[in-house]
């Protein structure tokens, strides 16, 4: 998210600083795995499809601008029984917002993607103009825009503290000692949200969760044979979800599966019990496509109680912008994220409707969403 900020801000020719406490394009927050499903029938809110149909453009300008292939749209199936909450989310979405998408029966599943066993109850929701965005593509192509615009993106430099002076600018402090002014100040820091903003109190928990690749057959489960698919099914410890094999082969986890975690204590190995999990899962939604494990990695969740974004101004320093609570579902918004946030950070408001995802929900008693 902090890369396309940098990006958006850059491009409207703003002096801009990147800063970064890992490497550029590291690969220890929530943001990588080299696919992330990205949808317009969102069956977590209606409210965000207007997001998405821009984070769309956007994604597409990019490609353009960049020369990169950052979204492949192979589709998405979302299956479960009548019951079913994403189901219902999504014929929600779709029915408000025209959004083309294909019902079928467990059988009629069967005959057209035979490698998947829906259950006799079970139907199936597929979105033909959904599929996969590449993270680490998308995180490189913004930070390219960034500088070519003239931003400098600075890593391995980890912001300490940061107070208003008297003069009116914000001051930051990195470790080290070393300090600068800005105007603005732009909060992108993933799972380590809660360490930034202090007295605060975002109500954010970190969760981690293990993103796993199999081997199989490539003529069964290769590229876009089998499209992107959730799988919302009672016998699962969590839904499972899975993309197509890009080279790496079957990529699969469970949405939202994990322990509480602090950021910098998460346990990156792979334990088999992480494995079985997954592996028990994909079984019983593709028979033999969990027969080889090839690799694992431990990822975090930055959740908010309801699992909607916090994008919203400081209440204590409206020079001062929030972007976290992403909760499992943010990067495929990435693109209109920095679009959102540097319009906040540049004009004190977002030409995108994102009331729902200001901090005041947590406060009032207005109806979930």
């Amino acid at each position: 998210m902090g890369s396309a900020v940098a990006a958006h801000a850059a491009r409207r020719g703003k002096r801009v600083l990147g800063v970064e406490r890992f490497a550029l394009g590291h690969d220890l927050g929530a943001s990588s795995g080299r696919t992330r499903i990205i949808r317009k029938a969102y069956f977590e809110a209606p409210a965000y499809v207007p997001l998405l149909e821009r984070a769309y453009e956007l994604w597409t300008a990019l490609e353009r601008e960049t020369g990169t292939v950052l979204v492949d749209r192979c589709g998405v199936l979302v299956v479960g029984s009548a019951t079913s909450l994403a189901l219902a989310g999504v014929r929600r979405s779709a029915a408000q917002f025209a959004i083309d998408v294909e019902e079928y029966s467990a059988a009629k599943m069967h005959e057209r993607w035979p490698q998947c066993r829906p259950l006799s109850a079970e139907a199936g929701l597929f979105e033909r103009d959904a599929g996969v965005v590449f993270p680490e593509r998308g995180i490189a192509a913004h930070q390219r825009i960034a500088i070519a615009h003239g931003a400098e993106l600075r890593a391995h430099t980890e912001v300490a503290a940061w107070s208003r002076r008297a003069g009116g600018a914000l001051e930051l402090q990195f470790r080290g000692g070393a300090r600068i002014e800005t105007e603005r100040l732009a909060l992108c820091a993933g799972p380590w949200m809660g360490s930034l903003t202090g007295e605060l109190a975002l109500p954010i928990v970190v969760q981690r969760n293990v993103q796993l690749w199999f081997g199989a057959p490539a003529a069964q489960l290769g590229e876009c044979r089998m499209p992107a698919f959730f799988v919302d099914r009672a016998g699962f410890p969590k839904p499972l979800y899975g993309t197509p094999d890009y080279g790496d082969g079957l990529k699969a986890a469970l949405h939202g599966f994990g322990d509480r975690v602090e950021p910098d204590a998460l346990d990156r190995a792979i334990a088999p019990e992480d494995i079985d999990a997954v592996a028990r899962a994909l079984d019983a939604w593709l028979p033999g496509a969990a027969a080889t494990y090839r690799e694992g990695k431990a990822c975090m969740y930055a959740l908010t109680p309801d699992e909607h974004f916090i994008i919203d101004l400081d209440p204590r320093d409206a020079g001062i912008v929030i972007a976290g609570g992403f909760s499992g579902h943010g990067y495929k918004f990435a693109p209109v994220v920095g679009e959102i946030v540097a319009d906040l950070a540049l004009d004190g408001a977002a030409r995108h409707p994102i009331d729902f995802l200001s901090l005041k929900r947590f406060t009032s008693r207005r109806p979930p969403l």
